[in-house]
């Protein structure tokens, strides 16, 4: 699949992330001898960049690869084939002891926010424990750079000595944010960071997540499948589909001419808070096919209402149709 490039925002020509065909196949091991029966094909060649400064939100539904993705860039997930460049080194070559240095470069927001953090360590401790494996500071040094944290995601130094269980969801994931925060990253992949909070919970910490992005020039992978939130806060969006991109554009391009079938049956879904204004919507057909066994041709024939014979048998390429915004449909 041909890598997806962003239009000239102004940023650094070397993207902060580039990644090409990536794939992650796990293993089914059946039996005594634990043979391999088949394969997950939870991610299956997926190409795209991010630039300085820009964030790129990952939608589809659950199930279709996208947190994969997101595990796999950082190498907590080791990819099957493709490569992953940070800053124009590809990660993917690179041993334990060199990954290291690039561990800094990229962080992780956790989808929950309670079961992503130690219980039984301190919330200050939780923030502070990366300054200290990395060598960065230790000691009152650690403490005053934890309390800066505290203070810029909204806490408050007197709750470093709490414990998370005493903390709300919205706190806690305001400890996790300042956790990706400590090694001052370039990028931060959120895997569907405040899919677990209540609605006005979501926009303070969507808020936060743009604020700190200007003041630390900040790269999102940002990984959801609540288009209103993902609208709000990406420059693009890759909108996925059982293991494969199906459509990438500017977020108001893919909003208000979407191109790929699938693209449109999502969007057909968000509520509108206006009840005068009526959209059709798009009921799909059928089940999300097996990963184990995705259909030939494209992945999405077998619920798409305009599906020929050629889909069934022919992989589309992601190509550019318009300007920006590229489709993998034979149809377009």
């Amino acid at each position: 699949m041909a890598e997806v490039s962003q239009a000239n925002t102004g940023t650094s020509n070397t993207p902060i992330l580039k990644v090409d065909g990536l794939k992650k196949h796990f293993p089914i091991k059946k039996g005594l001898l634990s043979r391999t029966a088949g394969h997950v094909y939870a991610v299956d060649g997926v190409s795209f960049s991010i630039n300085e400064g820009e964030t790129l939100g990952l939608v589809g539904e659950s199930g279709c690869g996208k947190s994969t993705v997101g595990r796999t860039v950082l190498r907590l997930l080791e990819p099957t084939e493709g490569s992953i460049e940070v800053e124009g080194t590809d990660i993917t070559q690179l041993d334990k002891q060199e990954l290291r240095t690039f561990r800094r470069e990229m962080q992780i927001i956790f989808q929950d926010p309670y079961s992503s953090l130690n219980p039984r360590m301190s919330a200050g401790d939780i923030v502070g424990e990366l300054l200290k494996v990395h060598g960065i500071a230790d000691g009152k040094e650690k403490d005053e750079r934890v309390a800066e944290l505290f203070d810029r995601v909204g806490l408050r130094k007197g709750q470093m000595d709490s414990f998370p269980h005493e903390f709300s969801g919205g706190q806690r994931q305001r400890i996790g944010i300042a956790r990706a925060l400590a090694l001052n990253p370039r990028l931060i992949i959120g895997d569907e960071p405040v899919s677990a909070l209540d609605v006005s919970i979501q926009a303070q910490v969507i808020n936060l997540l743009m604020d700190l992005q200007q003041e630390f020039k900040l790269s999102y992978l940002f990984i959801a499948h609540d288009l209103a939130v993902v609208e709000h806060i990406s420059d693009y969006i890759a909108v996925m589909y059982l293991g494969r991109i199906v459509e990438y554009t500017d977020k108001k391009t893919l909003f208000t001419s979407p191109k790929h079938p699938y693209t449109e049956a999502l969007l057909s879904a968000v509520p509108i808070p206006d009840p005068t204004i009526k959209r059709k919507k798009i009921i799909l057909q059928g089940d999300v096919p097996s990963p184990i066994k995705p259909p030939t041709g494209c992945h999405f024939h077998t619920r798409c209402p305009y599906a020929e014979e050629r889909c069934k048998v022919e992989v589309p390429t992601l190509k550019e149709i318009a300007p920006g915004q590229h489709v993998s449909c034979h149809l377009r």
